[in-house]
C-alpha cells in the first residue's frame, strides 16, 4: 500500500472498532465549546402551562 496522504484503518486492541488516522494537514483534536449555545433547560421564561405539564404523569405511570 502506498501512502499518498490517505487514512488508513488502525485495530484498537481490546476494542470492537477500528479507527482511522488522520488525513495529513488536519487537526485530530475534536473542537471545545467553552459556552454552548443554546440556553439550559429551564432556564428561559415560563409559558402559563409549563406547571401544569410539569406536574401531569402520563396514564402508563
Amino acid at each position: 500500500m502506498t501512502d499518498k496522504g490517505e487514512q488508513r484503518i488502525v485495530r484498537v486492541p481490546g476494542s470492537r472498532r477500528a479507527r482511522l488516522t488522520a488525513m495529513p494537514g488536519t487537526d485530530p483534536e475534536p473542537e471545545t465549546m467553552d459556552k454552548p449555545d443554546r440556553p439550559a433547560p429551564g432556564s428561559g421564561e415560563k409559558g402559563p402551562n409549563d406547571d401544569r405539564l410539569r406536574q401531569d404523569v402520563p396514564p402508563h405511570y
